[in-house]
């Protein structure tokens, strides 16, 4: 199939980042390659912001309720990535945040009161939970099977992604919609999105704390509700930050409690010769050495903001370093362009998979993670951090402008140079599943916190 995930019965083993071996930047290593010049005034130009922001908007309103109005959520990527209408929490989370760092409230309204619906009127629970994944608008399966509702069934409840098996729940896929609610909580004075993200701990807490081994968070449950041991990094780097913005936003300090439980495995698995995070463990008691994704390197300064483990984003930014180049042979950029950042993991630097006959890239710059690593340099601000945030956005205003052009949303051609692809050429996550060259939520999401200078991770973060 022709997706940018692995939709098969077991995708509740690969969350929005990947399975359950998660763990994985100075300026980045070597000059960048840049299409354009960076930016005089800022982190990136308020007209190609603008151009992403009305991207998320679209992706939000492709499927309205009959009547126009209602919860919705975004779809995560364009047509072409073969999702068809699948929203991935995670990503709507990011675009929430995203929207109130451009001061629109009525998106992230939007999609919060969508993250609140899913969790109020889930088709088995009613325990606060969020599944990976919702269906957002009609389409038909591969295999013929029509899936003919928008977000909200006829009979009030959520549209669960159960054609491509993500029915799970994951503690990153919790604590990023946790986080975008107290955000939303705290830019409108809602008290409904703070009951929400204390539903989303509360869950956590409930399902996923351990005493053993490594301690932490364990990874959640499958769609059968089975627990699931293993233990991202990533993940509970997302509980440091969630809990701790619940803590000032409650004035209740056992959610530091819980924040420090999360810190003590991120501790654990640091690396501290190299100067990187591990990417977890498959049992919750023994490290898993490889892969090493970005994520846990760019998060870490994001939610800890400790010097200690600083090192973790010049370690992304050298050894997860990708240029892709139209002129190498399984890159799938335009003729004559060029595009530098980072990649996904230290596997996907390496990799030889095919995803549906296509040959993976090496060099596959992922653009999401191009931006979180500029969003984390900026916030960081050590010299030359700032300017090497600009040189990496410059890089995804370049994909913006030149790839995924002319893709589709329900069908709908969207607008040029809005939305951001989430792989400059096809790339192995090294996890089990690919990213594509198709617009995507996440991507451009994480591209508007970055160019505006924002920290999701962190009370008043996004002001």
């Amino acid at each position: 199939m022709r997706t940018g995930q692995t939709p098969d019965t077991q995708a509740w083993q690969a969350s929005r980042r990947g399975v359950l071996r998660l763990g994985a930047a100075a300026a980045v290593a070597g000059p960048l390659a840049l299409s354009t010049p960076a930016q005089a005034a800022g982190l990136s130009s308020p007209r190609l912001l603008a151009r992403a922001e009305d991207f998320l908007r679209r992706m939000t309103d492709a499927y309205p309720a009959a009547d126009g109005s209602g919860p919705r959520l975004a779809q995560s990527y364009s047509d072409e990535n073969g999702l068809f209408s699948t929203a991935f929490v995670y990503d709507n989370a990011f675009a929430v945040c995203a929207a109130l760092t451009g001061r629109d409230v009525a998106l992230a309204r939007t999609l919060g009161d969508g993250l609140l619906h899913a969790q109020d009127n889930d088709p088995g629970y009613d325990d606060g939970r969020l599944r990976q994944a919702y269906n957002v608008g009609p389409y038909t399966f591969y295999d013929g099977v029509p899936s003919p509702y928008d977000f909200v069934l006829p009979d009030g409840g959520a549209n669960v992604g159960y054609q491509f098996g993500f029915l799970g729940t994951a503690v990153g896929d919790m604590a990023w919609p946790g986080m975008a609610l107290v955000q939303l909580a705290e830019h409108t004075g809602d008290p409904r999105y703070l009951a929400g993200a204390l539903r989303i701990a509360g869950w956590i807490v409930s399902n996923t704390r351990s005493e053993v081994g490594l301690g932490g968070f364990s990874f959640g449950v499958t769609g059968g509700n089975q627990p699931v041991p293993n233990k991202s990094t990533e993940h509970n780097i997302d509980c440091v930050g969630f809990f701790s913005q619940l803590a000032a936003a409650t004035g209740d300090q056992d959610w530091l409690e819980q924040a420090a439980h999360a810190r003590a495995f991120v501790e654990r698995v640091w690396e501290p010769v190299e100067g990187f995070f591990f990417t977890g463990s498959n049992d919750g008691v023994t490290i898993n050495p490889d892969p090493l994704p970005l994520d846990p390197q760019t998060w870490s300064w994001l939610a800890l903001q400790d010097e200690e483990y600083a090192r973790a984003l010049d370690w992304a930014g050298r050894e997860l370093a990708a240029t892709d180049d139209a002129s190498q042979p399984t890159s799938q950029l335009p003729d004559g362009i060029q595009v530098s950042g980072v990649t996904f993991s230290s596997a996907s630097l390496r990799s030889t998979a095919q995803y549906n006959g296509t040959q993976v890239h090496p060099q596959g710059v992922w653009l999401e993670g191009t931006a979180q690593l500029a969003c984390a340099l900026a916030d960081r601000r050590r010299g030359g951090d700032r300017r090497a945030a600009r040189q990496l956005l410059d890089q995804v205003a370049v994909a913006q402008r030149e790839v995924g052009q002319g893709q589709r949303v329900g069908g709908q051609v969207l607008p040029a140079a809005s939305g951001v692809v989430a792989a400059s050429s096809l790339l192995d996550s090294g996890f089990g599943f690919g990213y594509f060259q198709s617009q995507h939520v996440g991507a451009t999401a994480w591209y508007v916190m970055a160019g505006r200078d924002a920290n999701p991770m962190v009370t008043g973060g996004l002001r």
